[in-house]
């Protein structure tokens, strides 16, 4: 039999206007995406949680403006196990861990990675996670996507970090690289959900979640920009589907229709890197949060990736290089 441990699960939510006409199942999933499904559908079924102060079924139906009482026993069973993968942490206490991480780090296990995941690698470095749910992954970032993420070490750091990111307090900026020149910054706001046929996808929908993306310019080159990109929300895949929205998608986002586009009489070494970039353009380079024990305002900041800086510093040299010749 597989080791487990409890824990007293407690939350205290209010259905906002966007999520009415949903099922109480897939609204939690949706509030609370650090649980499954599958949990969240026990615990209604099993009168943990009350809506309204009344015990509900898990088909029913909620409107916007109900308050949601969640009580309930989380059994944590040591399922995924631990492996010695080398973590870049930027920053470690009793409370957090900060990590930088890099590109092709898958963050969740799933049916195409049972194992080799950034959980699998922080279930090594502090064993005590796997009492937490997710073992105290509170957001994610795409297989690969690199720079900062924050995982909490405590049950009470994880309620924190998640009420946090519920109530948009906790800064995330990225540094983006996009197809096309974007002469100022501006806002992005459409809802995103589940691509209606290619379900590996998301898309800007009617029906789909509030998701709000700031972006300004820091630097133009031939054909492509360079991006600060703030979230407002935290949506799947958010600054990828927003920027392919406006028609400025991220160099490498395959998945979302981006092609290698070299400008027109580049050096060679631009056009090759351009062509064989192997993901999308993206790294998140700064994390704000206040500390869940202290109520300190902290800040992160980590350098570029590498692969993403070597592409910049080439077209910077395609930007000197045409002054040159100007």
């Amino acid at each position: 039999m597989k080791p487990f441990s409890t824990e007293t699960i407690r939350r205290s939510l209010r259905v906002e206007s966007d999520l009415a006409g949903g099922r109480l199942d897939r609204v939690l999933a949706q509030l609370l995406p650090e649980f499954s499904r599958g949990r969240l559908q026990q615990w209604i079924e099993a009168g943990q949680v009350l809506v309204d102060d009344r015990p509900c079924r898990v088909r029913d139906k909620v409107w916007g403006g109900e308050s949601i009482r969640i009580e309930a026993e989380l059994a944590v069973v040591d399922e995924h196990r631990p492996q010695a993968i080398a973590l870049d942490l930027v920053y470690e206490d009793e409370h957090l861990l900060v990590i930088d991480k890099p590109a092709g780090l898958v963050v969740h296990p799933a049916a195409g990675n049972p194992d080799g995941t950034l959980l699998n690698a922080l279930l090594h470095h502090a064993p005590e996670l796997a009492t937490l749910p997710r073992a105290g992954i509170v957001h994610r970032l795409d297989k690969d996507t690199t720079g900062l993420m924050v995982v909490a070490r405590t049950l009470q750091a994880h309620c924190a970090l998640v009420e946090q990111l519920q109530r948009r307090i906790v800064h995330r900026e990225y540094r983006a690289l996009v197809l096309g020149t974007l002469v100022a910054g501006g806002r992005v706001e459409a809802p995103i959900g589940r691509h209606p046929t290619q379900r590996v996808k998301m898309a800007v929908v009617g029906n789909g979640r509030e998701a709000i993306t700031h972006y300004r310019v820091l630097e133009s080159y031939p054909g492509h920009t360079l991006l600060a990109v703030e979230l407002e929300t935290g949506r799947t895949h958010q600054i990828r589907v927003h920027m392919t929205h406006i028609h400025h998608p991220l160099v490498g986002d395959t998945t979302y229709g981006a092609r290698p586009r070299p400008p027109r009489g580049c050096h060679p070494e631009l056009a090759a890197a351009l062509q064989s970039f192997p993901r999308q353009a993206l790294h998140a380079i700064r994390l704000g949060l206040i500390h869940p024990a202290t109520g300190a305002e902290m800040q992160w900041e980590v350098p570029m990736a590498p692969d993403l800086d070597a592409l910049l510093e080439l077209f910077r040299r395609e930007v000197a290089d045409g002054a040159d010749r100007a």
